[in-house]
């Protein structure tokens, strides 16, 4: 039995919000610069210029690379060998958002209570926390900082089986083009499909955490992230919702078995600043 200590786990939670925050991950970077020279609208190549320039800067200056510092949604795999001492897991994983959030200047934008008494919370607090228990004796953190632009504009649909994958297609390109500029393309699209309702929009949310580049390992699902993702950028979107061809950087499928009578589908847009860090204890 491993013991990590709750204080160990408020340091490196706190540090990932200040790495998610000023430095957006090479892959994303990599693909922007990669596809920026096959944007034909001048808006669309003013667009990607600037968002360029502000990867650097933020990288550079350590400083926030969008005011919008989203809500720090954490995935955490919980080795089954693990056991956490002097304190809670979801206490020092929030004592980390607190401090990471106050000592990088990183806005604070969760509400207290989504209806009644929408007052700032000051810190950021609570985190999304989502656990898994996995094999082995480690505890990795996943933060994805998620921010209100692209957050707002996902979708959840429960088809009927006989919609099957036209209707999948059809369902995910009208969240896009109904979503236009509003995610601050060019976005990831993360995409879940199967389970329940709720498992399903896990899933699209999960999809976002894959490092660009790296298909789904079912050929079937590597076929369909591509076959969406040529026809995503069909749509005329472009960065920024400027007009243009690059309206998606990489389309991201997870997939889960289903109810013979289900076929949820969930979409959740990333926005070109899709800040992610991970750590492992």
């Amino acid at each position: 039995m491993k013991e990590i200590q709750a204080s160990k786990i408020t340091e490196t939670v706190e540090r990932l919000c200040y790495e998610a925050a000023y430095n957006l991950g090479e892959d994303v970077e990599q693909r922007i610069r990669e596809m920026s020279p096959d944007e034909e609208s001048e808006f669309g190549k003013y667009a990607l210029e600037q968002i360029l320039e502000n990867i650097c800067y933020a990288r550079a200056e350590g400083i926030a690379i969008c005011q919008d510092t989203g809500t720090a949604v954490i995935f955490a795999e919980v080795g089954q060998d693990v056991h956490i001492t002097g304190g809670s897991l979801y206490d020092a994983i929030n004592e980390g958002v607190r401090r990471g959030y106050q000592k990088g200047f990183l806005r604070k934008s969760i509400c207290s209570d989504p209806i009644f008494d929408r007052k700032n919370t000051g810190d950021n607090t609570p985190a999304v926390i989502h656990t898994e228990i996995v094999p082995g004796d480690k505890l990795k953190l996943i933060l994805l900082p998620k921010g209100g632009g692209s957050e707002n504009m996902g979708q959840l649909k429960m088809l009927v089986p006989s919609q099957g994958l036209q209707g999948v297609k059809d369902f995910v390109l009208q969240c896009v083009t109904s979503a236009g500029g509003n995610p601050c393309p060019p976005i990831i699209v993360g995409i879940g499909v199967g389970g329940t309702m709720d498992k399903a929009t896990l899933l699209a949310k999960k999809a976002l955490l894959r490092r660009i580049g790296e298909p789904n390992p079912d050929p079937r699902y590597a076929q369909l992230e591509k076959e969406l993702f040529f026809e995503i950028n069909a749509t005329g979107i472009g960065p920024q919702g400027l007009g243009g061809r690059i309206t998606a950087l990489a389309v991201h499928i997870e997939y889960f078995p289903t109810h013979i009578t289900q076929l949820p589908v969930a979409v959740n847009l990333n926005c070109h600043a899709a800040r992610r860090a991970e750590a492992v204890l």
